[in-house]
């Protein structure tokens, strides 16, 4: 990491960082949340909204690589068993959890403390995959390059396009229509909204500090014992949940919710579930979403799926099992 703690760089990251976990809180972003609104009311505006930002986060890698500037990028994996495993675990654990990586931040913002049980137990399952993966031949990244950056130039250009078209629909936007920009004065933000102010806050932070960043990713290095950039890296998780509480508290949506057996051990299990599965992809939530999807590794988008799908399934067979329960 190119950073120091100290740098004026660092010091825009962590406001970055608290931007972007003030927008998860308020756009209540989670694919858990995704899952239900398009199993329930048949609509996929939460999950539409996902993969606009994955859109945002690779316009932004390609237009700052075609300004010539440098980041480190993370490498893809072929697609194999621990794909589908992986996603699996990551799936039924955001299932148990009640919210994905992204959706604990935002539970954590309104006040529920059980959630800050889901990164200690995310780190947990990390320990526990390190401790399985002992004495076995780490997995490959592909060799292959990403279909991103393999046509920077163009596809910058393309998505430049883009930009002027969501920004001009935005500002002619008739009285009444769907906000896009004039959701700052909202209390609750629309999906979309908040997914591109994370999309574009996350991809500034990659470049400013010079290699990806995710809470996830620090939880994960912690438990593999890379300590280098810990301090940084974790004052950045703190700024990200500083920022989701701010965003509970602003949008009186903060409630003090006290801790139960049940809450904690769900949101643990669930966590640990979660850093299981993500290190066995490889790939958290937030990193197929960010990092993965935007440069079109095949292995991050079927990572995603495996997880919807898993999600859907979850939920399909616990809203079935009390009614079996109570006919037997």
């Amino acid at each position: 990491m190119k950073i120091e703690i100290l740098g004026a760089e660092f010091f825009a990251a962590v406001f970055l960082v608290g931007v972007m976990g003030f927008a998860i809180q308020r756009g209540a972003t989670c694919t858990v949340a995704a899952v239900d609104e398009l199993l329930h009311k048949r609509r996929a505006h939460r999950l539409r909204s996902l993969l606009e930002a994955a859109l945002w986060v690779s316009g932004g890698i390609l237009l700052a690589r075609a300004l010539q500037l440098s980041a480190i990028m993370p490498t893809g994996f072929d697609v194999g068993w621990s794909t589908f495993v992986g996603a699996t675990l990551l799936g039924f654990g955001a299932w148990l959890n009640g919210a994905c990586v992204f959706g604990a931040i935002a539970r954590f913002g309104n006040g529920e403390w059980a959630y800050s049980f889901t990164p200690a137990g995310f780190f947990v399952g990390a320990l526990a995959f390190q401790s399985l993966a002992r004495g076995t031949a780490p997995l490959q990244p592909s060799p292959s390059l990403s279909p991103v950056l393999a046509s920077t130039q163009l596809l910058a250009a393309l998505f430049a396009v883009f930009v002027f078209w969501r920004l001009a629909t935005a500002l002619l936007a008739k009285p009444g229509a769907q906000p896009f920009l004039p959701w700052l004065r909202e209390s609750v933000w629309a999906p979309g909204a908040a997914t591109v102010v994370i999309g574009i806050t996350f991809v500034i932070v990659l470049f400013l500090m010079g290699a990806t960043w995710a809470y996830t990713d620090v939880l994960a290095e912690l438990a593999g014992g890379k300590g280098m950039n810990s301090l940084p890296r974790s004052l950045l998780l703190l700024a990200l949940l500083l920022g989701a509480v701010l965003g509970g508290v602003t949008a009186k949506r903060f409630a003090h919710t006290p801790l139960s057996c049940q809450s904690v051990g769900r949101c643990f299990i669930g966590g640990v579930l979660m850093g299981l599965g993500s290190l066995t992809i490889p790939g958290s939530n937030d990193g197929l979403i960010l990092i993965g999807m935007p440069l079109l590794w095949p292995h991050a988008w079927v990572a995603f799926a495996v997880m919807c799908l898993t999600i859907a399934a979850a939920m399909s067979i616990s809203a079935r099992w009390p009614a079996r329960q109570r006919t037997q």
